[in-house]
């Protein structure tokens, strides 16, 4: 097949999605398709229309590329794709909007709320007023932790004002969450044309961050990944479970990636689930495709299965526009 892969675009994690793409494009290659990597910019409709691509692979990260704006340039040039469509990928990417929607189905969120951009120092004084000494402060919009800030209880309000206006220069709107204190859990969901499951939930350990923040994530050497996670056989298959609950609710298809904090002080059972990813990271090393090879997936056969996951589905089908009556 010929096939774009879209990476880069106006988004914080553009080099993130650039490495992504290198990755996918090597293993879409080794599998034997004509490979073209196209970044996210005002060419991109040009290069795709000219190009006459069977199917498309995005891996453009955050902003643009995740957030349904791209799937829904895809679906205007009626060209098939990889990953959710505009309404799964817009209410993905907005986590309190995504928080909703998995309370709706009672999935297990952390208590939160949501700050438009304002004075940082009353909004401060009501996140600890409404959720109490230890919180999460969060863009709304974003991925790879970025602008994420953990505020212990003993801080002062200063501190959550101070990660407030963080946020705020990154996002309109800042998500403020209760403070889960727990393991780091992650699980990839692969849906590619024989329904959704749950592959090797994986535990991730930053030994010198305080979290999986942006450091841990992408420098060499600063996090481990435990996959399988070593939770026991009923933890497991409920976080196995919420990853899979959790895509349905959202109307993701082909793959996704629920992160979750299992353990909460005292309650080691306690599962939180954070977000989904729609569009996760796609370099061999990163997580979904580690838990792929755990399910003996190689990197080429997963970018292959999904790129003729979306191949088969097609673009989306269009109704024949209706006559207006004459009479």
């Amino acid at each position: 097949m010929k096939i774009a892969v879209i990476a880069g675009g106006a988004s914080v994690e553009a080099e993130v999605s650039r490495a992504s793409a290198a990755g996918v494009s090597a293993a879409l290659k080794l599998a034997g398709h004509e490979v073209t990597t196209l970044e996210l910019d005002r060419a991109l409709a040009a290069s795709l229309l000219s190009g006459q691509f069977d199917v498309a692979f995005p891996v453009a990260h955050g902003a643009l590329g995740e957030d349904g704006s791209l799937q829904g340039l895809l679906e205007v040039l009626d060209i098939g794709y990889v990953g959710s469509n505009v309404l799964a990928s817009a209410a993905a990417m907005s986590k309190p909007l995504a928080k909703l929607v998995f309370a709706s189905v009672g999935l297990p969120v952390a208590r939160g709320i949501a700050i438009a951009r304002g004075d940082a120092t009353s909004a401060a004084a009501r996140a600890r007023a409404e959720l109490g000494g230890g919180i999460v402060v969060k863009p709304a919009a974003s991925g790879s932790a970025i602008g994420v800030t953990r505020i212990e209880p003993g801080m002062p309000d200063a501190a959550v004002a101070a990660a407030l206006t963080e946020v705020w220069q990154l996002d309109a709107v800042a998500l403020v969450e209760q403070f889960a204190r727990g393991r780091e859990i992650t699980c990839s969901v692969l849906d590619a044309g024989d329904g959704p499951r749950a592959l090797a939930a994986t535990e991730i350990v930053s030994r010198k961050d305080a979290f999986y923040n942006y450091s841990a994530k992408y420098g060499p050497g600063r996090s481990e990944h435990l996959c399988p996670a070593p939770l026991g056989d009923a933890l497991t298959r409920a976080v196995h479970d919420l990853a899979v609950r959790a895509h349905v609710a959202l109307g993701c298809r082909d793959l996704s990636r629920a992160d979750f904090v299992v353990g909460d002080g005292d309650n080691a059972g306690a599962i939180t689930l954070l977000e989904v990813n729609t569009l996760p990271g796609f370099t061999p090393t990163s997580l979904f495709p580690e838990a792929a090879l755990a399910a003996g997936i190689s990197f080429p056969e997963l970018c292959d299965q999904l790129a003729r996951a979306a191949f088969a589905r097609g673009a989306t089908p269009r109704n024949a526009p209706r006559a207006l009556p004459t009479e």
